[in-house]
């Protein structure tokens, strides 16, 4: 196990990559350490590691939202930030940024080492980070877009050979079928669609194989993506920028992605780029389709918090939602009508709104789509009833009329 003493101080600021590229084996050897360092704060995002629920004393854990493992972890501290925002908030050493853990991809003949898969907030955070410690990954597929870390740059590394982490996740059922289907009819030949990652988004992308010339510019890229590249729908021919290329920040899927990335005309690119306000001004025919924990009978939008609990974050959606509204095509907000039996159309929402109401053209559940933009108020709260859940309806008719 590397010793990670002579590296990180007492009170520093650690960050690391997340999902598939978390470099695991370094965040293990910290929380084993860290209580020989001192105090600690941490930061990272998506994490599928177990030992996270349970962190050391020493260690406060930071996060944009409660992803994967992070749900179940204690204590976590959530910052409330749209993710165009998280470059400027290690540039401006509010986010913990001292020291970087991050795994790469082995260095190429330039002695470079690609980010790989997890380029995301990382590449923003290495920039600011006064020591880096790698994993070097013999599988991490080395990825192209942005610049890599110089061998040199690192303070000290481990070797590794193992596979990157898949995604988990359940199939795709009748239900997401169904409002793959609405949404399918949202989207038009030659837009420039974004989306997330999860059994609903897959559905989504699936159900958009009949369309041409669809072009990706998301921070997450899924196997979707690829069958509909095998398929010749996404190819970018009418994107405004990055003509014919796919852009990301991260890779979120199984090893066959992986290990097919080098295929995909993909290029993977910082938050400050993927999600940039300006950047995203410049794709005039964008769909951004979003998911919801809950969605209220104004059209404001929850997605972190569920029955008091962080189950999600505020990420890249009001970044992509409120760029489609302004400057692009249309912004979809995409849910099942219900979860664990209770309606997710709600008269108020039961946490913050991640969304306004003002960013939300579409919302789109198994039982129809209700047209938002352009509606006013007074509208606004029958049309969404009505793609409610049935048996959840009359509840919600009764709380329009009595104005709870």
């Amino acid at each position: 196990m590397l010793d990670l003493r002579p590296h990180i101080r007492p009170r520093d600021g650690v960050w690391w990559s997340q999902a598939g590229a978390e470099a695991t084996p370094l965040v293990d050897a910290l929380l084993d350490q860290v209580a020989d360092i001192g105090p600690v704060r941490a930061f990272c995002g998506l994490s599928f590691n177990r030992r996270l629920r349970e962190v050391p004393a020493e260690l406060t854990l930071t996060s944009y939202g409660a992803m994967g493992e992070l749900r179940k972890a204690r204590g976590l501290q959530v910052v409330p930030a749209h993710y165009s925002v998280l470059p400027r908030l290690f540039a401006e050493r509010i986010l913990p940024g001292d020291v970087g853990l991050v795994q790469v991809a082995p260095p190429g003949p330039d002695g470079v080492c690609s980010l790989g898969i997890g380029v995301d907030y990382a590449a923003d955070a290495v920039r600011h980070s006064r020591v880096l410690i790698g994993e070097i990954n013999h599988r991490m597929p080395a990825t192209v877009g942005t610049p890599g870390i110089p061998l040199e740059r690192f303070a000290a590394t481990v070797e590794t050979d193992r596979p990157v982490p898949e995604a988990p996740d359940r199939a795709p059922d009748a239900v997401d079928g169904a409002i793959a289907a609405r949404v399918a009819e949202l989207v038009e030949d030659g837009d420039t669609v974004q989306m997330g990652v999860g059994a609903l988004p897959t559905a989504i992308m699936d159900g958009l194989a009949g369309h041409r010339d669809l072009g990706f510019h998301s921070g997450m890229l899924t196997d979707g993506v690829l069958r509909l590249v095998e398929k010749g729908v996404l190819t970018g021919r009418r994107k405004e920028i990055d003509e014919g290329l796919l852009v990301t920040g991260t890779a979120i899927g199984s090893a066959e992605l992986y290990a097919r990335l080098g295929e995909l005309p993909v290029v993977f690119r910082p938050a400050s780029y993927t999600h940039d306000p300006g950047v995203l001004a410049r794709l005039r025919r964008l769909v951004a389709i979003n998911s919801a924990i809950e969605v209220d009978l104004s059209g404001q939008v929850g997605s972190e918090v569920a029955g008091g609990r962080y189950l999600g974050g505020i990420g890249g959606q009001a970044d992509f939602s409120g760029a489609a509204v302004r400057t692009g095509a249309r912004s979809v907000i995409a849910l099942r009508s219900t979860a664990g039996g209770a309606s997710t159309v709600v008269p108020v929402l039961s946490g913050p709104v991640s969304t306004a109401r003002a960013d939300v053209d579409v919302v789109v559940t198994e039982h129809g789509t209700a047209w938002l933009r352009g509606c006013p108020p007074a509208d606004r709260g029958a049309r969404l009833v009505a793609v409610a859940a049935p048996e959840h309806r009359e509840d919600l008719e009764r709380s329009l009329r009595e104005g709870t």
